[in-house]
């Protein structure tokens, strides 16, 4: 499963002032939403797609969920509709505003998504239904969303998961490019990462596993930190929990062990839609000109303008598109 973020922020409307005011206080009704369209609606999931003119792309809080709701916004502008941003901290309240329509439209990440929704569906220890299979995971995930009036559109090739990495130097002297390496060269290997990380499957169990890797033990510095990197910089831990689209490995001196064996799940960015309000042909087709283009490195480096150059997410957002040939200037 996908790591979670940074700590989810505030609910706040980058767009449209009055608009936020009639959003806010829907979104407030219906925190406590946990099923899918109510009886009386269940019509709009069979109903032919729909196509509203004004769309809300909604946003989780965190830098590259912003940058991908700017791109989605924009592209949709593009295609003739009136857009805002809405900026939401967390999926349990933003999804329940998707099915009902306050919010029209999410970038989201294919197995993360998958699961979570399974485990709203079937509770918390339901069996996961997400896998390093990618299709199998967007079947997995459009069976669980359809049913709540979501559409999945197909994924880009962007992913962001989890990724290891490790000093340049000492990859170079332990010859090291994949984790199966790592795993053959019987290392002893001190991880930083979330506290999180000693139960996960998909971090110190399954190095152990699925690469025989030998972990002796998780220093809890968090996902991707700075601390976490400059552990692994200066030699106290030999390896660091980040995901793939960081672009500030660089600076440590840090490089990322290749994912041979696919013990990371296919969590490839994914739009998801309101039917009802956003499934017709024409937001797909704008938003599927995004997935054509838009790569692991593309967003690993619009990311770090945001987060080490401070620059604003829509203007990184727009300059992307337009150098991409995706938008105007204008």
């Amino acid at each position: 499963m996908r790591t979670p973020r940074a700590a989810p922020a505030p609910l706040r409307l980058v767009r449209g002032a009055l608009r936020a005011l009639t959003a806010l206080a829907a979104l407030t009704g219906l925190v406590s939403c946990a099923g899918g369209p109510s009886l009386e609606h269940r019509g709009a999931i069979t109903a032919a797609p729909g196509d509203s003119r004004e769309l809300a792309i909604g946003s989780a809080g965190f830098t590259e969920s912003e940058l991908l709701a700017q791109m989605y916004a924009a592209l949709l502008r593009q295609a003739g509709y009136r857009t805002h941003v809405l900026t939401v901290g967390n999926r349990e309240l933003y999804e329940p505003a998707l099915e009902a329509g306050q919010i029209d439209v999410v970038p989201e990440y294919a197995a993360t998504f998958a699961d979570w929704l399974n485990a709203k569906e079937h509770g918390a220890q339901a069996a996961p239904v997400a896998s390093p299979d990618l299709d199998a995971t967007m079947t997995a995930l459009r069976r669980l969303a359809t049913p709540r009036g979501l559409t999945v559109l197909p994924p880009g090739r962007a992913v962001d998961q989890n990724a290891f990495a490790v000093r340049a130097a000492y990859a170079a002297e332990h010859r090291l490019r994949t984790l199966s390496d790592l795993g053959r060269a019987k290392l002893p290997v001190r991880l930083a990462a979330g506290d999180e990380c000693v139960q996960r499957p998909f971090c110190a169990p399954g190095l152990r596993k699925t690469y025989g890797i030998n972990i002796t033990a998780v220093d809890p510095k968090g996902v991707g930190t700075t601390p976490a990197k400059q552990a692994v910089q200066n030699g106290q831990d030999q390896m660091v929990l980040t995901t793939s689209t960081d672009a500030t490995l660089d600076q440590f001196g840090l490089v990322v062990l290749a994912d041979d064996r696919k013990l990371q799940n296919a969590d490839y960015v994914v739009p998801v839609v309101n039917r009802s309000r956003a499934g017709s042909a024409r937001p797909t087709a704008a938003l599927n000109r995004l997935n054509r283009v838009l790569t692991t490195e593309d967003l690993a480096r619009l990311n770090e303008q945001v987060d080490s150059w401070r620059r604003l997410a829509a203007d990184v957002a727009h300059n992307y598109l337009v150098s991409k040939g995706l938008l105007s200037k204008s």
